[in-house]
């Protein structure tokens, strides 16, 4: 009898046991559970080859960057769409680009956007052909997706933020933000929901933008990073909508899902956020509320560094400015702390491999900029335009009215590439 008492003693005690291991099991795999997460989408070089951070700059139609150059291949449309030939051959998708750990800009080769070997389609593959959540805005959608803030034309104008661009973001906050300022693209996130209209650069119906040049910046960002770059878009004013399927897929952590539930707004705010986003990159957020000229407003926080930008420069013009020019259309903390801005010099042409490149409106649709003085070595890649005005009536007029970000990378072979790049004429100083 004692034995058998015993022998069920040792059968109760080895289920206990049992039990007691597979709730540690199961313990330990919700201990290492984030290690099984979807993959941080991520900056790509080409397919599988990550880094930090990647910039390129897409050439406009004019001669010798038209097309894509001899070594271009087939032109495809690997995110829906269809190869835009109604331009036949006048077109430019050729670029150069430089990436974290070889910051010098180098030429690309086929047609940007269309290939998983560019930084450009590789990076977006991994977001549209994959599961992470993101959002995408854009003021120039051209009605595809149709959003309530849009007017006849499909777009939106001022207040709203002049800013394009997509964030994604894994179960565990980690992800990128893609910088571009392509009108109409990217405006699908996923295949799931894919875009009538066309979702690949060279293949969009409404708006091809293969004239003018334009740049893209992506960059790595941590969980902070990911929360920081929403609350910029937040306080820019950004164009989009949360709830669309075309352009956003929300979740992973509460905090990431709740501020990005409150895009799409027109935001009330004066305030200039100025955030460190990554190892040796800051991002300023102006808002659309603070009347000032733009790159004026990055000079004065930027400790008063000089600069030499070239955007969509066109009327309204904001002509290059001193350090001794009065700016009166100023506002906000710049105003109260007394934080002027240095001199702004307008580039009006640059130049790659001993050819000369047009860099006003018309021809530049990138927003690129570097310092030209002061201890630091900054290349800026913006949202916002030098089109408005530095003195009162209307400081509301055009970029000054609007919200945007500006992405300012330390990284000193970067500075001096794109240095060379901005290297050419520059417009003359004027009153207004």
């Amino acid at each position: 009898m004692t034995n058998r008492k015993s022998a069920v003693r040792s059968r109760r005690r080895l289920r206990i046991a049992i039990l007691a291991c597979g709730l540690a099991a199961l313990a330990w795999c919700g201990a290492i559970g984030p290690a099984f997460a979807v993959d941080a989408p991520v900056p790509m070089l080409a397919k599988g080859k990550k880094v930090d951070w990647w910039f390129a700059y897409k050439f406009n139609v004019h001669e010798p960057f038209k097309g894509c150059g001899a070594d271009s291949g087939t032109r495809a449309c690997p995110f829906g769409g269809t190869v835009q030939t109604k331009f036949g051959s006048n077109f430019g998708q050729q670029y150069v680009f430089a990436g974290q750990g070889a910051g010098k800009l180098v030429k690309g080769k086929g047609c940007l956007g269309m290939t998983m070997d560019d930084p450009l389609g590789a990076t977006f593959d991994q977001i549209y052909n994959g599961s992470p959540f993101f959002v995408i805005w854009n003021d120039q959608f051209y009605g595809d997706p149709k959003l309530k803030a849009f007017g006849s034309s499909g777009n939106c104008d001022s207040p709203w933020g002049h800013s394009k661009g997509m964030l994604a973001w894994n179960d565990a906050g980690e992800g990128m933000v893609l910088q571009v300022t392509t009108p109409s693209w990217p405006a699908a996130g996923s295949s799931k929901h894919p875009r009538n209209a066309g979702n690949t650069l060279g293949c969009v119906s409404t708006q091809n933008n293969l004239n003018n040049a334009q740049h893209f910046f992506a960059l790595k960002l941590d969980k902070s990073g990911v929360l920081a770059v929403l609350n910029a878009l937040v306080n820019s004013s950004v164009v989009t909508d949360p709830n669309n399927q075309q352009i956003a897929r929300l979740g992973g952590p509460s905090d990431i899902q709740a501020e990005a539930e409150k895009l799409g707004q027109k935001s009330k705010s004066t305030d200039i956020l100025i955030t460190t986003v990554a190892k040796n990159v800051t991002m300023i957020s102006k808002p659309s509320s603070l009347n000032v000229p733009p790159w004026q407003m990055v000079s004065a926080v930027l400790n008063s560094a000089s600069e030499r930008t070239a955007t969509w420069w066109a009327s309204p013009q904001i002509y290059s400015t001193l350090k001794t020019t009065k700016v009166n259309c100023w506002g906000g903390e710049l105003k109260t702390k007394n934080q002027m801005p240095g001199a702004v010099a307008i580039a009006k042409t640059g130049t790659w491999d001993g050819n000369s490149i047009g860099l006003i409106g018309g021809q530049n649709h990138a927003k690129i900029g570097v310092t030209t003085s002061g201890d630091k070595h900054y290349a800026i890649f913006g949202d916002l335009n030098q089109q408005g005005t530095i003195n009162p009536p209307h400081c509301e007029r055009s970029q000054n009215g609007r919200g945007g970000m500006f992405f300012v990378v330390e990284d000193k072979d970067l500075f001096d590439t794109v240095t060379g790049l901005l290297d050419g004429e520059s417009e003359p100083v004027k009153a207004k």
